[in-house]
């Protein structure tokens, strides 16, 4: 059983860091085993239980039901008549970290050719 106190929350402790950080808190909630994925997965749009089950890769039912619990709990997922959904902040919170997809495109390429090339030459 989930304890609603253990959701990252700002102004209290979480994995990692005890400064209380809204940034902090929500780190630690995007680092939970398929947060993310569920996030990505309902950006496509809403879905049922099942349906957001094989979208987000097959997680288990029990980490599925405990992320969209914790998810709901802090207001980034809700259940509509159409199933599971982005809240308004969950998708402004994708639209912040759009950018970050293409910095980690050009992050895999340079540990890529850092990677081809262990004497550190460039490509």
């Amino acid at each position: 059983m989930r304890r609603a106190d253990a959701t990252p929350r700002p102004g209290r402790p979480v994995r990692g860091s005890t400064s209380g950080r809204p940034i902090m808190a929500l780190l630690d909630l995007l680092g939970r085993r398929a947060t993310l994925g569920i996030l990505w997965a309902l950006a496509e749009g809403p879905a049922s239980f099942r349906a957001l089950q094989e979208r987000a890769g097959g997680v288990a039912a029990s980490t599925l039901n405990a992320r969209l619990a914790e998810l709901r709990d802090v207001g980034l997922v809700e259940r509509t008549d159409a199933g599971y959904a982005l809240t308004d902040d969950a998708s402004a919170l994708i639209e912040a970290g759009a950018p970050l997809v293409g910095w980690a495109d050009d992050w895999a390429a340079r540990i890529t050719d850092r990677t081809a090339c262990p004497d550190g030459e460039s490509r």
